[in-house]
């Protein structure tokens, strides 16, 4: 028996959409409402094609359907992998009334998204995201963009979409690993924003390790929800919007470290996330009794717990000083001030986080 869909709105006024949430989305329901004009280019990965590809297309009866298949992997989110977006669509004469589709799963959807956001000038784009972390965090709110090899989504553009379809029946083709690593960010939203979702995932996390669909559409939801009420009072990360990098900054400096694609960008996230909860005990700023409570959560969805091996505190300092939150040279973190708030200082005093940076770098 199918879950029901759930649904809400993003609110960002004129440019406002819907997120749809539900069972076997993809192939039955009808995203031509959302299609301005006659052509549709779908972006997708070698991995996700053979998958969802012929569903994707079902979406848009009546349209001319062109796709371009990239190569899998955040080592492919570059300028390179980006301009075969733009071959496709000049190649196949896609008029400014064209609709791009990101069917995949982050990495596809940054890629559509800065694609169309820069295509003619600006062109419409819709997402379809096919991995948990792409579904709760990269394919709403409109940030889109490519890595550089001196920083992780250090080029890119604001660029909101015209619908959101999260089909949960995708999820059952991830590798534990990968859910895992969305899971770091469905956890996130607890953290920051919401003490009752804390609870929720700690009585359901077994539920969506074996992807229960009802269990994993209701984490979806909830997630959703709090990224659109951010994003729809903080667009273009003002203030607000910021704490939704609880984790990142620690997150980013792994990745570049490790190399784009050896450590997933939830691995990452889990990681930071548990070095922002220690720096944040450190400081006094939550007691000692809701780190291990963050700690606990995080371990329990098979989030590595320490930096990859080599990297050394000095290796952070140097990589977290290129992250975006940073303002005139100061480095800037979220850090947790109670279990469901978090805040953006730059008062973190260099030797406590220091110990931190210890505590989490392996010899």
């Amino acid at each position: 028996m199918l879950e029901p869909t759930k649904e809400l709105n993003v609110d960002l006024g004129d440019r406002s959409y819907p997120i749809i949430i539900g069972q076997s989305l993809l192939g039955q329901a009808d995203l031509t409402p959302w299609v301005a004009g006659s052509q549709v280019m779908i972006v997708t990965n070698e991995t996700v094609a053979p998958l969802y590809l012929e569903s994707a297309k079902a979406c848009f009866p009546g349209k001319q359907v062109d796709t371009v298949i990239l190569p899998d992997g955040e080592q492919y989110k570059d300028w390179q992998t980006l301009n075969r977006i733009f071959d496709a669509l000049l190649e196949n004469r896609h008029s400014r009334k064209t609709t791009l589709v990101a069917l995949g799963g982050g990495v596809v959807g940054d890629m559509t998204g800065f694609a169309a956001a820069s295509y003619q000038r600006g062109v419409a784009f819709i997402q379809m995201p096919t991995t948990l972390l792409s579904q709760v965090d990269s394919s709403v709110g409109g940030k889109t963009g490519i890595n550089h090899p001196l920083g992780k989504n250090m080029i890119g553009a604001f660029h909101q979409p015209e619908v959101v379809l999260i089909d949960t029946e995708s999820l059952k083709s991830l590798p534990p690993r990968e859910v895992s690593a969305g899971l770091a960010e469905v956890i996130k939203y607890g953290l920051i924003r919401e003490q009752g979702f804390i609870d929720w995932l700690e009585d359901n996390m077994a539920e969506l390790l074996d992807l229960d669909q009802a269990a994993l559409a209701e984490a979806i939801f909830r997630s959703c929800e709090c990224k659109a009420d951010v994003v729809a009072q903080d667009e273009r990360e003002g203030g607000l919007r910021a704490i939704l990098n609880l984790g990142h900054t620690f997150g980013h400096a792994i990745e570049n470290y490790a190399g784009y694609g050896k450590v997933l960008h939830g691995e990452a996230v889990g990681t930071g996330m548990m070095m922002a909860a220690d720096l944040s005990a450190r400081q006094g700023w939550i007691s000692s009794e809701d780190k291990q409570r963050a700690l606990r959560l995080i371990s329990s969805a098979r989030l590595p717990a320490r930096a990859p091996v080599g990297m050394t505190p000095d290796d952070f300092l140097r990589l977290m000083a290129v992250d975006k939150k940073n303002v005139d040279g100061r480095l800037r973190l979220v850090v947790l001030n109670d279990l469901g708030t978090a805040v953006v200082t730059d008062e973190a005093d260099p030797g406590l986080l220091s110990d931190t940076l210890k505590a989490y770098c392996q010899n």
